[in-house]
């Protein structure tokens, strides 16, 4: 299931063990390495008084459900210093939300508002970005895929194809309709109609 990063914020986090909420996330932490969320900050009444709260490493998640992140029990929450590579992360003070986004020749954008991943593994998979202000007019918004991304730093993401290959790519639709459109032309006949009023 893909879910907006803005949908992410304030979600509960549920305990097995309590048979309740113990806290909500605060913040995300992402490896800008792979895109990948890999913890989450957290807090609550029974969490920890550190800077960032406490840390929810997303691999100790059992299921991202409409209730929220169910989780064993409170020990599952660390803090930054007991797991190094999340420590690591959170040293980096990367956040996607902000960055601007470029094409390889150096054509701007727009600008990250948002973003949706996968509940599943919690990789990034499509940015969403707000258009410059005379873009914006035609396509206020963005939408930029996994496969697109070629880089990210600091202070930008770089993508592979062109904005227009890219708007392409966006609005392409895979949908497939599974209804019957009664008013298509060859479906039934005026008479028909007319007949079954009658009746």
């Amino acid at each position: 299931m893909l879910i907006s990063s803005s949908r992410l914020i304030g979600s509960p986090v549920l305990s097995l063990h309590i048979g309740g909420q113990i806290a909500q996330v605060t913040s995300e932490i992402i490896d800008p390495n792979d895109l990948k969320i890999i913890a989450l900050n957290v807090d609550g009444p029974q969490t920890g008084d550190g800077e960032h709260g406490d840390i929810l490493d997303v691999r100790s998640i059992r299921e991202y459900s409409t209730l929220g992140m169910i989780i064993d029990s409170i020990d599952d929450l660390v803090s930054e210093e007991d797991v190094i590579k999340i420590a690591k992360v959170l040293a980096l003070n990367f956040s996607l939300i902000g960055l601007t986004v470029k094409t390889k020749k150096g054509t701007k954008l727009g600008k990250i508002v948002d973003y949706t991943f996968d509940t599943e593994t919690f990789s990034v998979m499509q940015l969403i970005v707000k258009r410059p202000v005379i873009k914006s007019i035609i396509d206020p918004e963005l939408t930029i895929g996994r496969s697109e991304i070629k880089e990210v730093n600091d202070y930008e993401v770089i993508v592979k194809d062109e904005e227009d290959k890219i708007r392409k790519k966006a609005t392409k639709q895979d949908f497939i309709p599974n209804f019957v459109n009664p008013f298509r032309e060859g479906t039934f006949a005026t008479s028909d109609i007319e007949t079954k009023e009658l009746e």
